[in-house]
């Protein structure tokens, strides 16, 4: 009898051992085992831009970077959690602190007949600072579609992956005033809010976003991995940068209970035209495509949850 148990005992840790095996394969030099489920904390500094209203490059408005003023770009920097399965699916906590600008004086050297001198003479700025924190799914197409645990071969240590999910952002557009930054929301620049634009709410200054974008993740060893990262935030809003609409009447701030220095801030910042061409009615900004901003990212994460073989 006690042979009998010793041989159930045997084959069943070694059907265990089997099963954990099938589970499993080596990271790379035969010294680490990939669990099917792993987690990785990590923190990313890059850069961070955006696409609005203002400034561009020269003719009419474009699409993306051939719109887009380098110049502007801004430092981004956070961190993240995330939890991968079989290194093919994945989803992460993130947090990131950023700052985006623009400003129509990078125009400053069009041509007069040129279309974008209007916005030069616009003369419009904004920045704003950008606290983000957003929940990501990944997907890695190497590992996704490949049956490395039934390969003679290993996994390779770089893999490109898709990123897609949802964030929570805060932000609040302002723009320099007799060497002070003004913020802009309050002063409803463009009417927000005013009993005669009914039409124009008071836009909110915490917002959902949609992160998308493409990554490529390489593996420095079996506990440290790099990432190279493009994230592009599609907005629902297009005053991240205040401007959106036409130039109001200027009687409506006071009229709408504006006064004293408010009220002196609100005239001076809703209209700052070098040369005054276009009043009341007149093109602001055009409400047409929302703002967006995005950022290129380098990630460093630490791995956890491989298993090193004893």
């Amino acid at each position: 009898m006690k042979k009998i148990t010793t041989a159930w005992a045997c084959l069943i840790l070694f059907l265990g051992l089997t099963q954990k095996a099938a589970a499993q394969y080596y990271f790379y030099d035969d010294s680490y085992y990939d669990n099917p489920a792993m987690f990785e904390i990590g923190a990313t500094v890059g850069a961070m831009n955006c696409l609005t209203d203002l400034g561009g490059k020269q003719g009419i408005g474009k699409r993306f970077i051939k719109d887009l003023n380098y110049g502007k770009t801004q430092t981004v920097f956070g961190g993240y959690f995330a939890f991968l399965y079989k290194n093919a699916f994945g989803a992460r906590f993130e947090a990131n602190f950023g700052k985006v600008s623009a400003d129509d004086d990078v125009l400053s050297t069009v041509p007069s007949e040129d279309m974008a001198a209007r916005r030069y003479n616009r003369h419009l700025n904004f920045q704003s600072n950008i606290t983000e924190f957003a929940l990501v799914a990944e997907l890695h197409p190497f590992f996704a579609f490949i049956d490395w645990e039934n390969r003679d071969d290993e996994p390779p240590r770089y893999s490109p992956y898709l990123l897609g999910g949802i964030g929570y952002y805060s932000f609040n557009p302002q723009a320099m005033l007799d060497n002070r930054l003004i913020d802009l929301q309050p002063l409803s620049t463009e009417g927000q809010g005013f009993k005669e634009y009914p039409d124009r709410q008071v836009y909110k200054l915490k917002q959902y976003n949609f992160p998308v974008g493409l990554g490529l993740k390489y593996e420095l060893s079996p506990l440290v991995n790099l990432r190279g990262e493009f994230q592009y935030r599609i907005l629902t809003t297009d005053y991240l940068d205040d401007c959106s609409r036409d130039y109001i009447d200027p009687a409506a701030f006071a009229a709408n209970g504006f006064s004293g220095v408010k009220l002196q801030n609100a005239i001076k910042l809703y209209d700052r035209q070098i040369t005054h061409v276009a009043g009341p009615g007149g093109k602001r900004g055009s409400p047409t495509q929302k703002d967006s901003f995005f950022s290129f990212n380098l990630r460093i994460g630490i791995t956890l949850g491989r298993e090193r073989i004893r």
